[in-house]
């Protein structure tokens, strides 16, 4: 489990992969990756409507039949090539999986004469593309329900590739999914969205070319599609532990995990099949307590506490699937996981705050506690290829104490640009600094050369030398990791510094957001997101006011700009003051607007928006929403 920063040819040596010590064989994971298979997709290449390549598994075919190279930890390439195994698998009869089609698995459960998804992937391209494949081998089913496990964006982002949003209204197709999960999935895919998406790109190595130097996946899968993402709200949300449903004639008793791997999240068992769905409570790698993305922190002792309700009411659960990897087949098996990823989150909460109250802080706790003890130390699930004991122990830590760690100096620091300029100026100037450094990476101190050479480029961003063995030191400490979110945030950190921010296959992309998503949002959620881009400093000197006539559905809103401040209210604004415009248009356009794919101006040059009023109110309020960047910069200033 820990972290080796140094590569194979510096002194400390990563890790070698380890047996387990008890249960099945090292082989019952390549076993259980394939178990089952019915059928892949050959060429494992999906395409969405105008031929653009949205999901490529073709590009990982490197990592099986081939030895390891020095650039890859044998333990990531092991959990890679596991990954990479892709199609349609039974699990057990009339439970089916699609995996290897995207970040995450879709399943599929038979009914009376229908269909339920479960976590339909990120993108409707992909999810159509597993339907497909499951079609071609057991036939055509009509999808009689949608389940959402959590608010993560890749188990509902492929709904509309499985259904219909006219089927849904219609009350053909149920969508069911945990208490909380509009408003969670909203504020992390659309609130924090853009600063999430940048991190995304170095997180799941977006940029990367996939190779033995460059990306080979991050643990949990091996990539993100690229098509569209929808939102189907909820018609049914699941409130408590014990409620029961009977989708298709298929009983399901469903369990409550909220604020654990998701803040809205659950799990389910089937009892007539003796399977238990885990989410992603339980995977084949240690997860995140604080995604490297960024997230609200999660808490690790609910995670563990979760973990053993579920030992408790489903001790008879003979399969247990997840939302990510391969399934777990035999009674003692099921049990043995679900109780060492039980005994991992409580470890590593319950040890960070015997560390904590003793006064360590979160960077010397991660130092302290470097690996799992015992039977956990040696068990391949528990290692970090995705998730970290570091970063973990780190996010645990802020959750209960958060960003300071009351240690006066730090509590009014300088910005890092700032900071950069003085410690550079103290140690001598850039030259001296760079000089010192490449002793130090010499004698293959990478950590302590990231650092000080960080200091020099947020003094001066464009010192060549500087770049030039900074690049150099992240790829080495990339290619010596087995978490994959570390070599991947490590080799982008290096890409960034030799090409730019934005460099890679990304720097095309569009600045828009899905408008199947945007789609799925209420008016008040749209509103909301925007109150987050009001540029606040210049919005001060405004008041506005601007209330909205929506058709399909109808809804009449008001936007109150005033203080730095977007309030959106529900019908009229209280009080006497009258609105400086009306706007009057169908919900679609503004959708439309939102998409790109039409503007303001030209929607009501076309009659698609009818004002009444002073059109000028428009112009300020829109000029005054800050479009965040796509690709700003984070290894440089």
């Amino acid at each position: 489990m820990t972290h080796t920063a140094e590569p194979r040819r510096a002194e400390a040596q990563p890790q070698p992969e380890r047996p387990e010590a008890s249960g099945p064989p090292l082989a019952s994971d390549h076993v259980d990756a394939v178990r089952g298979l019915i059928d892949r997709l050959d060429p494992c290449v999906v395409r969405d409507a105008a031929g653009r390549v949205v999901w490529d598994g073709e590009q990982w075919a490197f990592l099986t039949g081939s030895p390891c190279p020095d650039s890859v930890h044998p333990g990531l390439w092991r959990q890679s090539a596991l990954n990479t195994h892709q199609g349609l698998f039974e699990v057990v009869p009339g439970v089916y999986q699609v995996r290897g089609l995207d970040i995450s698995n879709m399943t599929i459960i038979e009914g009376d004469s229908g269909l339920v998804i479960v976590d339909p992937l990120v993108s409707k391209e992909c999810a159509a593309a597993g339907l497909a494949l499951y079609a071609r081998n057991r036939g055509d089913r009509q999808v009689k329900a949608v389940i959402y496990t959590h608010s993560h964006g890749d188990h509902f982002g492929g709904a509309l590739g499985v259904t219909t949003a006219e089927d849904v209204g219609a009350g053909r197709v149920q969508v069911i999914a945990p208490d909380g999960f509009m408003e969670h999935a909203v504020s992390e895919n659309v609130f924090a969205g853009p600063a999430m998406r940048r991190r995304a790109v170095y997180m799941y190595g977006k940029s990367l070319r996939p190779s033995p130097l460059g990306t080979v996946g991050f643990g949990l899968g091996q990539g993100v599609s690229s098509g569209a993402v929808g939102l189907l709200p909820p018609t049914t949300t699941v409130t408590e532990t014990g409620q029961r449903l009977t989708l298709d004639g298929v009983p399901f008793v469903f369990h409550m995990a909220p604020d654990s791997e998701a803040p809205a999240e659950m799990n389910f068992y089937l009892p007539d099949r003796q399977v238990l769905l885990i989410a992603e409570l339980v995977n084949h790698t240690l997860h995140n307590i604080l995604t490297l993305r960024g997230a609200p922190v999660r808490d690790a002792r609910a995670w563990a506490g979760y973990l053993t309700e579920c030992l408790q009411l489903f001790d008879e659960a003979t399969t247990l699937v997840g939302s990510h990897h391969w399934p777990t087949w035999g009674k003692d098996r099921v049990a043995s996981l679900l109780t060492e990823q039980r005994d991992a989150y409580a470890y590593l909460h319950d040890q960070t705050v015997r560390l904590m109250n003793r006064g360590l802080t979160g960077p010397e706790i991660a130092e302290e506690l470097d690996e799992f003890p015992g039977e956990l130390g040696r068990a391949w699930h528990a290692r970090g290829y995705y998730g970290s004991l570091s970063h973990n122990v780190k996010a645990v830590y802020q959750r209960y104490m958060g960003w300071f760690d009351g240690n006066p100096a730090h509590l009014w620091q300088h910005p890092p640009v700032e900071q950069a300029k003085r410690y550079v100026e103290f140690m001598g100037g850039a030259d001296t600094v760079v000089a010192k450094a490449r002793t130090s990476f010499e004698a293959g101190d990478l950590r302590w050369v990231a650092e000080v050479i960080n200091h020099v480029l947020f003094a001066h961003p464009d010192h060549a030398d500087a770049l030039a063995l900074q690049a150099e030191t992240y790829d080495r400490l990339g290619h010596a990791q087995e978490n994959g979110v570390w070599r991947n945030f490590y080799l982008t950190g290096a890409q960034e510094l030799r090409a730019g921010a934005g460099a890679g296959p990304l720097a095309a992309q569009p600045h828009s957001q899905s408008p199947d998503l945007i789609a799925g949002l209420s008016v008040e959620q749209i509103f909301q997101s925007m109150a987050v881009r009001l540029d606040g400093p210049r919005a001060a000197s405004h008041r506005l006011m601007l209330r909205w006539e929506f058709t399909g559905p109808d809804e009449v809103w008001t936007l109150l700009v005033g203080n730095g401040v977007l309030t959106p209210m529900r019908g009229d604004a209280p009080g006497d003051e009258a609105p400086q415009l009306t706007l009057r248009l169908r919900r679609t356009t503004l959708d439309r607007i939102l998409a790109r794919q039409t503007s303001f101006v030209d929607a009501i040059g076309s009659g698609a928006i009818a004002l009444d009023g002073d059109a000028t109110a428009l112009a300020t309020f829109h000029s005054l929403l800050e479009d965040p960047p796509l690709h700003f910069p984070i290894a440089l200033p």
